[in-house]
């Protein structure tokens, strides 16, 4: 039987015929038998390792998927607001201009042709910047991989929990449950989907930076080098070699 486990050993003795009655003559594949208990214990063994590694992975990577989503959300909801005119600052400048305009008229304009136009027009069509649309366009896509890797971990545990419980009946009928739903994880490939996860995280976390630096260009230069060296870790870390932990 193989299924693929890191670090996984015997924690007993693997001497069977010790441990359990032999069978009857003829009776060596009974819902009792010998084999059936073997694969229970062998099963039991390996899904206690693989099980616990994968709920380890998978709490860590939801409770930072709910942080990291939350401080997203969070920046968004204010860079946002920059994709649609200010109405406020709009009637700010031109009550200036109202201003500037009696002023002018008082000291002496003997003409309105003499008057400076109005610096903003509020019947004209809004566009953002591309900075902004940049900016708003990476972190939504951000806080979208995030929000996907929490479901997908969400999933897994499910799927995780569902594997590990144990049904009634006879160690066979068991044995063959156990079988089957260890088919169903190789069929939809749940080791890959758990191994990938840290890696979308990853990706998400990068595009927040890139936003981060795209929106402090504007403010200020020295604030976007912290920003781009954060970038380069996070880029650094995905494409970094896996150590091989089986030689």
């Amino acid at each position: 039987m193989k299924q693929g486990a890191n670090h996984y050993q015997r924690p007993f003795n693997d001497n069977y015929e010790e441990r359990f009655p032999e069978d009857p003559y003829c009776e060596e594949t009974a819902p009792n038998a010998r084999v059936w208990r073997t694969y229970g214990e062998e099963a039991a063994a390996f899904d206690a390792v693989f099980v616990g590694q994968a709920r380890d992975g998978l709490d860590v990577m939801l409770v930072f998927a709910g942080l990291f989503s939350a401080v997203v959300t969070s920046f968004l909801v204010q860079v946002s607001q920059s994709l649609q005119a200010d109405y406020t600052a709009m009637s700010a400048i031109l009550l200036h201009d109202l201003v500037a305009v009696q002023l002018s008229i008082a000291e002496g304009a003997s003409s309105l042709l003499n008057i400076t136009a109005p610096s903003v027009n509020p019947m004209q069509t809004f566009r953002p910047g591309s900075i902004t649309v940049w900016v708003n366009g990476l972190w939504v896509v951000s806080l979208t991989t995030s929000l996907v890797v929490a479901l997908s971990a969400v999933l897994v545990k499910q799927w995780l929990h569902h594997y590990t419980s144990v049904p009634s009946g006879t160690p066979g009928a068991r044995s063959h449950l156990r079988q089957y739903r260890f088919i169903g994880l190789q069929k939809w490939r749940v080791s890959i989907i758990i191994g990938v996860l840290p890696l979308v995280m990853h990706t998400s976390l990068a595009l927040f930076l890139a936003g981060l630096m795209l929106f402090f260009i504007p403010l200020r230069t020295y604030q976007v080098q912290p920003c781009s060296l954060l970038l380069d870790r996070a880029l650094t870390s995905n494409t970094k070699p896996a150590r091989d932990d089986s030689g």
